[in-house]
């Protein structure tokens, strides 16, 4: 499945694009780091099997990804600036009832959101843990030496498959790095504005983010699908786009 991109401009400026398939009920699906949404989205058929479900599914590439634009000045990555985008997507579009989901980097984005005001309906957060909220600084220095070694990395070194990743998306890494700077982390105590429920949907061999099983007992209204595979290759999976799409039309 073909989608091409369509593009807005952020409050600062900054091009970036989004891709929609489908009609019905709007859900926004955010993909993972130095990933994209044709790649975690489109291209197993995650979004296709939520589209047959009824749905329209609007897939951001996010800022220094995909199709979106990778700026290298410093100043257009302040603190959360992903959840500003997700903001200015919503209002383009106007949309004023929908759900939300992501994996991953997608996930903590869509946390963020929801812990700065957003209401979406249903909320899906897919490979993510405790730890992965609100411990994002721990993990984040691994990225950081992704980004650092771009250029130096030997084959078995741990930073190596990211590094070969980031080079086969064509993920700019000063760009990266300075997004990487304006992560935050979430309290576990900033949880209870969740209120919504939640599904987690992770593989059963991915512990990249921490617990989900975890994640799931801190939250007042959510459940835990348990799908094949690890942090890389569960979103490959059949089973993640069919418990998205269960989920959303329960």
């Amino acid at each position: 499945m073909i989608i091409d991109p369509q593009f807005f401009e952020a409050r600062d400026g900054v091009r970036l694009a989004w891709r929609e398939t489908g009609e019905g009920r709007p859900v926004v699906l955010l993909h993972g780091l130095f990933s994209s949404a044709e790649v975690n989205w489109i291209k197993f058929g995650t979004a296709a099997r939520i589209a047959a479900a009824g749905f329209r599914v609007i897939m951001p590439d996010l800022r220094v990804h995909g199709s979106s634009d990778a700026p290298h000045d410093d100043y257009l990555y302040p603190p959360d600036v992903l959840v500003d985008d997700l903001l200015d997507l919503i209002a383009h579009l106007g949309l004023d009832d929908f759900d939300l989901g992501g994996f991953s980097l997608g996930a903590r984005t869509s946390v963020r959101a929801v812990v700065a005001g957003m209401t979406p309906r249903r909320l899906i957060l897919g490979g993510m843990g405790l730890s992965g909220l609100a411990g994002w600084q721990r993990r984040g220095q691994f990225f950081k030496r992704v980004v650092a070694d771009f250029e130096t990395a030997k084959r078995g070194d741990d930073t190596w498959l990211s590094i070969q990743f980031m080079k086969t998306m064509k993920v700019d890494r000063i760009a990266a790095g300075h997004l990487l700077d304006s992560f935050t982390d979430t309290a576990p105590d900033a949880l209870a504005a969740l209120t919504m429920p939640v599904l987690l949907v992770c593989g059963e061999q991915d512990h990249d983010n921490g617990s989900a099983p975890e994640l799931a007992a801190a939250l007042p209204d959510a459940r835990l699908v348990t799908i094949p595979g690890t942090h890389m290759t569960s979103v490959t999976q059949p089973e993640m786009g069919e418990a998205m799409a269960a989920f959303l039309a329960a």
